[in-house]
């Protein structure tokens, strides 16, 4: 039976966009409209799964039933002392709020990864505050962009053509009526469709922040250049961003992981909030995956606190750089790993993933990635906006329902289910 689904919601990159058109047959997806390369290439290429439970016996991963998986995976983290529950961006709400309560059971530590890419900006939050919007309002009335250290050419596809440059808008109805700004240490694809591209050296982002707060303020800089960028730049720069009448400034990660990190960050949102004396402006940050801002929302509503939360008190407790899982892996202090939605052993540095490695590692995923190979337990799991609902968070914060459009491989369950059954597991055995 053939089957078309409409508004569907892309599960890659934060954007999350919604108006994906899917077509499907005998539980088989055939095509798919309005979605990037690397949408369609997540919804109809599933090479790679991993669709039966794995347990390692004599330094070998061998097929397990579930009920065995689920049960060395509860023993593994019950008796763990001091675990460590990774990953959660890849994934719905619901299971990261199963994740939460897993925590704070076992007394460890629930990490996303934010601590690896947008935390500080995050933390520049906390100093700072921020002047946010929807990207709808963006899309309706923006008639100046700046992308800074971000290249969502590559990055987030269809960024610009849904929400900023090229869309159409209420009030800003074509490309003519939008200006666009690109910061970044090279020229990127994206900087290539630049009015107007600024060229920072490597790790100057504060300091040219810093300069264009002053000249926003009308203050006279005595440099010819800062960070590489003449003054007569940063004064065409600043008198666009006042000059416009809504302006939407994104940082990537090229912002939040240089040299300053949140001091850069504080330093951007300190530029809008200056700016915003003299007109309207925002700030939003250009999240990689797609429900890393669900992680984030979800995490607070349950702890406080959006990343890096330690229960090991009896109560959550909050110090990036210190309950963050590549200091706690660095230090050694963990005893036991569950990652779900997530492949560290492939994206953390060398040093951090021969220290996973050693400690037993319990793992949730639909494919048989780099972590599963170092793991002790591997559940297979359904794939979020594929094979099972749930709801996510865009980048800019608004939910969205991800939608079940074929059913998983036989056997296979939901992170939702198989985190309730190890919730449950753990709570047994330590008679809690």
């Amino acid at each position: 039976m053939k089957m078309e689904v409409r508004d569907v919601v892309c599960t890659v990159c934060g954007c999350c966009c919604d108006d994906l058109i899917v077509e499907v047959e005998d539980n088989h997806i055939r095509s798919v409209r309005n979605a990037c390369a690397l949408s369609t290439s997540k919804l109809m290429d599933h090479r790679e799964r991993l669709k039966t439970p794995m347990v390692r016996e004599g330094g070998t991963l061998r097929e397990a039933s579930l009920k065995e998986a689920l049960d060395r995976a509860a023993q593994i983290l019950a008796e763990a002392r001091y675990p460590l529950l990774w990953g959660w961006s890849l994934t719905c709400n619901e299971a990261v709020s199963i994740g939460v309560e897993l925590a704070e059971t076992l007394g460890g530590v629930i990490d996303n990864n934010t601590s690896i890419c947008h935390g500080p900006g995050l933390i520049g939050v906390h100093d700072i505050g921020i002047s946010s919007s929807t990207l709808g309002e963006v899309k309706n009335r923006a008639d100046l962009i700046v992308y800074w250290g971000a290249n969502p050419v590559h990055a987030h596809p269809r960024h610009m053509a849904r929400y900023t440059l090229m869309a159409r808008g209420r009030f800003r109805r074509s490309r003519r009526e939008r200006t666009l700004i690109v910061v970044d240490v090279r020229r990127t694809d994206t900087a290539k469709l630049a009015d107007l591209y600024i060229q920072v050296e490597p790790n100057g982002d504060y300091e040219l922040l810093s300069a264009l707060r002053a000249a926003v303020r009308g203050e006279e800089i005595e440099q010819e250049d800062v960070a590489g960028v003449p003054i007569e730049e940063i004064e065409e720069m600043a008198e666009l961003m006042i000059g416009c009448e809504f302006g939407a400034l994104f940082y990537g990660v090229g912002l939040t992981m240089s040299r300053g990190k949140s001091r850069n960050i504080d330093a951007a949102l300190s530029l809008v909030r200056d700016l915003n004396s003299r007109t309207k402006f925002i700030i939003l940050p250009m999240r990689g995956h797609f429900n890393v801002t669900g992680a984030n929302e979800v995490t607070t509503w349950l702890s406080g606190y959006p990343f890096g939360v330690d229960y090991s008190r009896g109560y959550p407790y909050y110090n990036p750089g210190d309950t963050t899982a590549i200091d706690l892996l660095r230090r050694g202090e963990c005893d036991a790993a569950l990652v779900v939605a997530s492949d560290p052993a492939a994206h953390f540095p060398a040093s951090i993933t021969r220290k996973l490695a050693e400690i037993p590692v319990v793992t949730l995923d639909p494919h048989r990635s780099t972590t599963v190979e170092i793991s002790d337990v591997a559940i297979p799991t359904a794939i979020v906006g594929v094979e099972a609902s749930g709801t996510v968070y865009r980048m800019d914060g608004v939910p969205l329902e991800a939608k079940m459009l074929i059913r998983p491989p036989e056997g296979v369950k939901t992170d939702a289910e198989i985190l309730t059954s190890l919730l449950e597991g753990v709570k047994t055995l330590r008679g809690s």
